[in-house]
């Protein structure tokens, strides 16, 4: 058990130093007041995923009330 603690150890510290602790960058990075909405502030790749998220959101909505007003009409008979 002994060996087992000393090597989880190892493990975790070892997956720490490859990684910079970037905590207090991005913390001055959103505490920011330049007047964009925090889901904004990260740059062009959160713009890119707030486009694209709205867009195929409305493109779904569109779609689905389509689709209930072609099933709400009724069918022609042949």
């Amino acid at each position: 058990q002994a060996v087992r603690q000393i090597s989880q150890r190892t493990i975790s510290t070892a997956s720490h130093r490859q990684f910079p602790n970037r905590v207090s960058e991005n913390q001055k990075l959103f505490q920011e007041d330049n007047g964009l909405p925090v889901h904004l502030k990260g740059g062009a790749k959160d713009s890119l995923l707030y486009r694209t998220t709205t867009g195929l959101a409305v493109f779904g909505t569109m779609y689905a009330l389509y689709y209930l007003l072609v099933s709400s009409m009724p069918k022609k008979p042949n």
